[in-house]
């Protein structure tokens, strides 16, 4: 594709020949014998037009160089043929010597102007040339169906334009290099000379290409170009095959958690008629004296938790979550909160704290689903604070929100691990095995942006850990 293109441009780059030259420097000496047998009948202005017209032409065919030169001879014959006293290089009139430097001044002029738009129009022929070849070559690896085969395309442009033996794009990942595509002769021949260069691609090392050849490889301005355009093009694919991998490995993942969910939700779903059923004979064994009744059901208790837990977060990550948001009061729901405690704190105190400086503590959200999410927040605090110490429950209004906070004295959430304390079934390494499954500030965290609200961790001063619930407050005007 690209070698047929690129001669049909080369074929329209004019450049200078020795027939030319010789045909050209006949014809001044054809003009010279001609004009020189009218000698004493013609006016010089038409021997100055006649070997000016000679001049341009010659400068067409031999190039800047051979034009200079018949401007110097046309100076010269027409100061010895056709100024008085002829047949000599004397000037017997002031203006004969004005009009034979305005000639020579004039021929050179309009040489090299002549020259210039010569180069100009190669110039431009070049990068047409160029244009079009990348125009192939873009067509070429946008309708290839895989990075390699775009890569082994670009590969292959490389190898024909530079005429070079072969060329290897590899890519590079870390201290890592692979070979992805090739063209030309493989593997490359003992001793063959060798020149790289890398690839980069948004400022980062993607790759690197290989050029081979027997000999060296010397490449003139416009190759060196041409050269450099392709290899931003090789770098576009080999970042392409990057990106295309994260997406395949990301949709992994996602289709990999979706199966996850289903499973969950499947087995959870199944689980909950079983345990009521191990619950109710629990309960029968009770009324009937088995001293091990109470243990079954509280086990069946805190499973069949376990099982709603999964539950609701696979129907949360579904979207299938309702939730009914209308006013309520920051007082209820920490009353609620306190009276739902109030037996199963096992002794512990829940200190609650209200900020009465603030004209009302209303605000937008389920009151239940809030209810749910300050549970699990002061569960987790009873269970990880020391035994002698009270969990702290405040409200208060900050700004548009109102601002719940449950701090304890407990160890703290090391900095490292503070992004994955709301991941589902994070437990902290240190943790001890109480039965947990690590999802209920996962939920919490998914009930409160719901409501548009969010959950937070600070580090409490003093040592501890202080979970704050954000959501959108009401004001009575």
């Amino acid at each position: 594709m690209s070698a047929t293109v690129s001669s049909k441009a080369h074929s329209t780059v004019h450049r200078p020949s020795l027939g030319g030259r010789v045909l050209w420097t006949l014809l001044l000496l054809l003009v010279t014998f001609a004009m020189a047998r009218m000698r004493p009948d013609i006016d010089q202005a038409h021997v100055v037009l006649a070997y000016l017209l000679v001049v341009l032409g010659g400068s067409v065919g031999g190039g800047r160089g051979f034009g200079f030169l018949m401007a110097c001879v046309g100076f010269v014959f027409i100061n010895y043929f056709f100024q008085q006293p002829y047949d000599t290089l004397g000037v017997g009139k002031p203006l004969e010597l004005v009009m034979l430097f305005a000639f020579l001044a004039t021929s050179v002029t309009t040489t090299e102007l002549l020259a210039r738009a010569q180069a100009e129009a190669v110039e431009a022929s070049r990068r047409a040339d160029e244009v079009t070849r990348l125009s192939h070559l873009g067509s070429e690896t946008l309708n290839a169906g895989t990075p390699e085969r775009a890569l082994g395309a670009i590969a292959r442009v490389i190898r024909d334009e530079l005429r070079v033996d072969s060329c290897a794009i590899d890519r590079v990942l870390g201290v890592e290099q692979s070979e992805v595509a090739h063209a030309g002769a493989w593997p490359p021949a003992d001793g063959a000379h060798t020149r790289v260069l890398p690839l980069t691609a948004h400022g980062d090392a993607v790759g690197r290409l290989r050029l081979y050849h027997p000999t060296d490889i010397m490449l003139d301005r416009a190759q060196d170009e041409f050269l450099e355009a392709l290899t931003y093009y090789a770098a576009l694919g080999v970042e392409r095959m990057r990106l295309e991998g994260e997406a395949a490995h990301a949709e992994g993942l996602r289709e990999a958690n979706r199966l996850k969910d289903i499973l969950l939700a499947t087995v959870s779903h199944d689980l909950r008629t079983p345990l009521t059923t191990i619950k109710a004979l629990a309960q029968d064994a009770a009324l009937r004296g088995d001293e091990n009744a109470m243990v079954i059901e509280e086990q069946a208790d805190r499973l069949s938790g376990l099982v709603n837990d999964l539950l609701d977060l696979s129907r949360i990550k579904g979207g299938t979550f309702r939730t009914n948001t209308e006013l309520n009061s920051a007082e209820d729901v920490i009353g609620a909160v306190v009276r739902q405690f109030s037996g199963a704190a096992r002794g512990r105190r829940v200190v609650t704290t209200l900020d009465l400086s603030q004209p009302a503590l209303f605000g937008m959200f389920d009151f239940v689903h809030t209810l749910r999410i300050l549970s699990n927040l002061v569960e987790n605090a009873l269970r990880y604070a020391p035994a002698a110490t009270p969990v702290d429950l405040a409200a208060t209004r900050q700004g548009d929100q109102l601002r719940f906070s449950v701090a304890d004295r407990g160890p703290g959430v090391p900095p490292s691990e503070v992004n994955q304390i709301f991941e589902p079934f994070y437990r902290p390494p240190a943790a001890a095995n109480d039965g947990g499954a690590g999802l209920g500030l996962s939920i919490a965290q998914r009930l409160a942006r719901a409501q548009g609200g969010v959950v937070q961790y600070a580090a409490r001063v003093g040592g501890g850990s202080v979970f704050s619930l954000l959501l959108p407050a009401w004001d009575p005007e």
